[in-house]
């Protein structure tokens, strides 16, 4: 009850903070009630919150974003973080009924060696996270995440884990170079249904293709290049190790059980004078594979088979605006989807389809928040015989989600999931939920 009464005051804060005192900051700006750097930020300009006495969370936010920006204008580093909050159960069907409260924290930091010593074109991208609380992920019966997010680093561990440390060289405008722990989650980008589940979708399959999951690892040392047009990836080719290593640093393990080759060709395209993106990719991998078990975006048991070497998977994605803001071209609402196919043995995912809408808020006045509809069908493998089928079969699932902007970096998402699950026992889930996020 406690942590429920923790959720509802979150929430209700800033909402009854912003009907409170109803001024706007940028109509005052000589009230003495009035916050100066909250009414002439950094740049100059007026702020957009809507009311003078936000509460200290979020001043306390813009005094980091001002010192972060001169950090990284004049030394050449740079700082971001987030914490998302869920409250998310299991109405009826799935495995049990309950509700639990979980959260996720994210930090980045990003090193300009250019600006820093002169070293132009190099750069080093740090990235960590962790988790806390708990999920219902294990209680719909599906093997498919209904919150990617709690599940990372590891589903089992709370530790902050240091996900991220890549370093990059710009060969040219138009060839970067990258190697160390990579994040393969930045790859396989949607524009309407990409991340790690702390905005947008909350559910895994529409954060990427669980179809690469068995080949592909989530946190893993590797080395590759982009090829670029206009600042925006085109092409990449990576090499990997085959095992992934969020909580170590894996050097010990790099190629002791093979190795993982993955690329994406993502071409940009325009229809009727709107951006879009189709993109296909593929990985293949020389481990060799003894269960069932993926590593935590996905949660399938670890049931032993008969040792397989090699896999592979071919995946497509692709989205497209159907709307854009004259005046703004990244606001927009449009399709996306996804599909791929793999190997079915070893990994026991043979096919996947996901398809929905997305993008910002069409509605006057909210033109800062952002939904989402999706539906996904996951293909299970029967190469395996009675020992899976007889346990898991095909699953599919809709979600719909609204995410309110509450003030500049305080966002609340309302959230609902039917789910068809993956387990034969399981009956069809309904999991509503909520997700608050601050940004700083």
């Amino acid at each position: 009850m406690r942590r429920i009464l923790c959720v509802l005051a979150m929430i209700a804060l800033p909402t009854i903070t912003h009907a409170q005192n109803g001024l706007d900051c940028c109509s005052c700006p000589g009230d003495a009630g009035c916050d100066a750097l909250l009414c002439n930020g950094c740049d100059g300009r007026a702020c957009t919150l809507g009311n003078c006495h936000f509460n200290s969370i979020e001043r306390a936010c813009d005094r980091w974003t001002c010192l972060s920006r001169n950090l990284e204008e004049e030394c050449g580093i740079s700082f971001e973080g987030e914490i998302s909050q869920f409250y998310q159960g299991v109405s009826s069907g799935g495995l049990e009924r309950k509700f639990r409260y979980g959260g996720h924290g994210e930090y980045n930091m990003g090193l300009d060696f250019g600006t820093i010593c002169g070293w132009d074109g190099f750069t080093l991208e740090l990235g960590s996270e962790h988790r806390f609380g708990e999920s219902v992920n294990r209680s719909t019966g599906s093997v498919i995440p209904v919150a990617l997010s709690l599940n990372l680093p590891e589903p089992e561990t709370t530790d902050l884990a240091l996900i991220e440390v890549r370093f990059g060289y710009e060969l040219s405008d138009n060839v970067e170079l990258f190697f160390g722990k990579l994040d393969t989650l930045k790859y396989d980008v949607n524009a309407f249904a990409h991340g790690d589940g702390d905005e947008k979708f909350l559910n895994t399959a529409f954060n990427y293709n669980p179809i690469a999951t068995k080949t592909v690892p989530y946190s893993v040392l590797g080395a590759g290049f982009h090829l670029l047009r206009d600042s925006e990836r085109v092409f990449t080719l990576a090499v990997v190790n085959s095992e992934e290593t969020p909580t170590t640093v894996g050097i010990s393990e790099l190629f002791a059980n093979g190795a993982v080759i993955f690329s994406e060709l993502r071409v940009p395209v325009t229809l009727l004078g709107r951006r879009g993106h189709q993109m296909i990719g593929g990985s293949w991998s020389s481990a060799t594979y003894t269960s069932l078990r993926q590593d935590g975006r996905i949660d399938f048991p670890d049931i032993p088979i008969a040792s397989k070497n090699g896999s592979w998977s071919l995946f497509w994605n692709a989205d497209q605006y159907l709307w854009q803001d004259p005046c703004d071209s990244s606001r927009g609402w449009g399709l996306f989807g996804r599909a791929g196919i793999s190997d079915g043995n070893p990994n026991p995912i043979e096919w996947t389809l996901s398809f929905g809408v997305g993008g910002q808020s069409q509605l006057s006045g909210r033109e800062d928040d952002t939904f989402g509809v999706g539906w996904y069908y996951i293909g299970i493998s029967d190469e395996f015989g009675p020992l899976l089928t007889n346990l898991i079969d095909d699953g599919q699932g809709v979600e719909m989600y609204y995410e309110i902007a509450l003030s500049e970096r305080f966002r609340l998402a309302l959230d609902l999931q039917v789910v068809d699950p993956n387990l034969v026992a399981a009956d069809t889930a309904v999991v509503p939920g909520i997700r608050t996020r601050i940004e700083f």
